[in-house]
């Protein structure tokens, strides 16, 4: 069974993930859009599980994979919770910009 690392190779999976992390640090760091700052945190965690799953397969070890498939669950769960309070925020102010969300503070 020919194994896909041999024929890819795991360097170009490790800078794949390194670009797509770099993304999406730079997305939360320079966006004011809270939208765009949850999408920018979702590449960031795609980024690692790649690595996950490049690194398990490398290995010849299902347990990073299972890891990630519980990590893209909990992600879910963090992408409708999170979605539900940005609704309820642009309900309340009429903007989801971050710096309209210091107004929030008690």
């Amino acid at each position: 069974m020919n194994n896909i690392l041999n024929e890819i190779g795991i360097e170009n999976y490790i800078f794949l993930s390194v670009i797509l992390f770099s993304i999406g640090v730079f997305g939360v760091l320079y966006r004011r859009n809270a939208i765009i700052v949850f999408m920018s945190i979702e590449i960031m965690l795609n980024a690692v599980n790649l690595l996950f799953v490049a690194f398990s397969t490398y290995h010849q070890d299902a347990q990073g994979q299972i890891f990630v498939f519980f990590s893209m669950a909990v992600a879910a769960a963090e992408v409708a919770v999170g979605l539900a309070i940005l609704v309820s925020i642009f309900r309340n102010l009429g903007s989801i910009d971050i710096n309209n969300l210091k107004n929030l503070k008690g």
